[in-house]
């Protein structure tokens, strides 16, 4: 017999009975009835009842075990009488009589409980994640996980394409976030940066006459932390193509996301096929460009009915300023004052002065529109308005004023927390949209300049046409998202792979050529020599498990996160260097006085 094992925990079952098993794990609890004792055996694949009686050589090592304990455990296999089967078990009914017993390490006294999933402080979590990890709910995460990353590589091989590496010391690279760098011992006063994204190589990999490139890619950008992306590193299923348009990687990549929910949706509904939303009209319907459409509130615009209205706030705003615009948010069921009352505090807490309201009552054969607004722009304007988006009595529509682009994603925020509140989100689905038509640019207030609103290697469309002959901040790029459930999940576009539209498309975001070649060089010199056009995307594979995994958390679905202090509490990373170390990498500190 195996030294530690003839079965794991979870495989015994009556086709055993009578046979003599070897057991090794972990001690779940130990539960005393009557000078019985009961363990419950648990390893990676499930649990088992051990029984060890009075008589038994093995109950006095039985009565020292505690919980996480490993032991091993010789034993008879026998069949649960039918009052003490346990159905929720697939070892359920049959237990193992214990009749040796060795205890393979002892356990300390446990900083955090391992059995069942109460709170517990997160410091406490993450220093003793080992421990954190042998919690249920947390180690099904991590190999709901493992699972996923698997149908991710099986369906991309399925889909023709081979999985490469690509480095990990590269060159720095204007993703839009901080590098971690890396001081070079070799080359004094040189760094290595650690990869934002495989963003370049991926494209020389096409220019290398590569066809299809994927990769599970480990990616690091020195950026706050928060709930929906990890301090310091985080991975994506990384993707490319040659020769193809965005509606070849829209549905290349399409089947399978989609095979890729399905497989873990646990039933749920998952979109069949996904709707492409051009941005500018999910900024106007939603507030966003990575909408929840389980949500179905859609904004419109009714800036003509208060245009000249008794209520002056908005009218005169309209009279102006030609940009201003109204927009309106239905909200279904939410036809009484307590709750427009609650939504207007909620957007005072969000230091807004307020949002305006109207809601509908039953007058009779007649319905009224209630509240300061209908009564200061009168029972015609209120009545187009309902007509207008559709609304009834018990119905109640919020509004918000101004530039458009100050005030959208208040609106979609007040979108969101109409749909919560009014409990209009269908929580057990999984709705996916491409999010497609990005602008190419965007006005940076802070530096007063033309910079790039989304990937800078994106192809802008209408390519050198565009570029030499509109307005910068009207084109649009080939550049597409993928959403889910109010999360961008990937993030593509085709790429620029003409030397002279790159060069050009840079200097209008104030980069000129020679700091392109400089920063770029390989990439620009490898576009002299024959790139083919190409296109790809990534999408954010700690997202995807994310919400398959039903959690709000990315700490809940990785194995060993960082706090959100950027620290890793386990391991005690960061940590100071020794002055060995600084000397050999000629690096001196100036840190900053206390």
């Amino acid at each position: 017999m195996h030294a530690y094992r003839s079965h794991s925990c979870a495989q015994l079952s009556k086709t055993n009975v009578g046979e003599t098993a070897r057991l090794s794990g972990w001690v779940h609890r130990v539960r005393d009835h009557g000078g019985l004792l009961f363990i419950d055996l648990r390893d990676h694949y499930g649990m088992t009842q051990v029984v060890a009686d009075p008589d038994s050589p093995a109950f006095k090592t039985a009565e020292a075990v505690r919980g996480e304990w490993v032991i091993r455990v010789d034993g008879e296999v026998k069949a649960r009488s039918e009052e003490t089967v346990n159905t929720n078990l697939p070892t359920g009914e049959v237990e193992v009589f214990a009749r040796e017993i060795e205890v393979l390490s002892k356990a300390s006294e446990l900083p955090l409980p391992v059995f069942g999933e109460p709170d517990y402080p997160e410091d406490i979590r993450l220093k003793y994640r080992f421990l954190d990890l042998r919690r249920e709910t947390l180690h099904a995460n991590i190999m709901k996980r493992s699972a996923i990353i698997a149908k991710m590589r099986a369906e991309m091989a399925g889909a023709g394409f081979n999985e490469f590496s690509t480095p990990i010391l590269t060159a720095s690279s204007p993703e839009g976030a901080r590098d971690f760098l890396v001081p070079s011992r070799i080359h004094p006063g040189q760094f290595y940066a650690l990869p934002q994204a495989p963003q370049q190589y991926k494209q020389l990999l096409m220019v290398s006459g590569f066809d299809k490139y994927f990769q599970i890619a480990p990616c690091f950008r020195d950026e706050d932390p928060r709930a929906d992306r990890l301090p310091g590193e985080f991975y994506q299923l990384d993707l490319e193509m040659s020769f193809v348009t965005q509606d070849d990687v829209l549905s290349t990549v399409e089947p399978v996301m989609r095979n890729v929910f399905e497989a873990f949706a646990d039933g749920k509904p998952v979109t069949e096929s996904f709707p492409r939303i051009a941005y500018a009209d999910a900024i106007r319907k939603y507030g966003s460009d990575k909408p929840d459409l389980r949500n179905p509130i859609e904004m419109q615009a009714v800036t003509e009915h208060f245009a000249g209205s008794g209520f002056k706030v908005f009218a005169g705003m309209i009279a102006s300023d030609p940009k201003v615009e109204i927009w309106a948010i239905p909200a279904k069921t939410g036809g009484s004052r307590a709750f427009c009352d609650r939504m207007n505090s909620w957007a005072q807490g969000e230091g807004q002065p307020g949002l305006g309201y109207i809601f509908w009552r039953g007058e009779g054969e007649n319905l009224e529109g209630a509240g300061p607004l209908a009564k200061n722009i009168g029972p015609e304007r209120t009545d187009a308005i309902r007509t207008q988006m559709g609304l009834d009595d018990g119905d109640a529509c919020f509004f918000v004023a101004g530039l458009p682009e100050k005030f959208a994603s208040f609106a979609g925020a007040a979108r969101d927390r109409a749909g919560a509140e009014l409990k209009l989100i269908d929580e057990d689905r999984f709705e996916l949209a491409w999010i497609v038509d990005f602008p190419f640019y965007e006005f940076n207030e802070e530096e007063k300049k033309v910079d790039f609103s989304h990937n800078p290697f994106s192809m802008p469309q209408g390519e050198m046409d565009a570029l030499e002959n509109q307005d910068p901040l009207t084109i649009k790029a080939y550049q597409y998202d993928l959403v889910c459930n109010g999360f961008e999940i990937a993030s593509g576009g085709i790429r620029n792979h003409k030397p002279e539209t790159m060069v050009k498309a840079f200097e209008i975001a104030g980069l000129p050529k020679d700091v392109v070649e400089e920063r770029f060089g390989g990439l620009y010199r490898a576009f002299q020599y024959g790139a083919p056009p190409h296109g790809g995307m990534a999408a954010g594979v700690d997202r995807v498990v994310m919400l398959l995994c039903g959690t709000r958390n990315l700490r809940e679905i990785t194995l060993f996160p960082m706090n959100q202090q950027a620290s890793d509490l386990l391991m005690g990373a960061p940590s100071e260097a020794e002055p060995r170390q600084l000397r050999e990498l000629h690096v001196r500190l100036s840190l900053p006085k206390e």
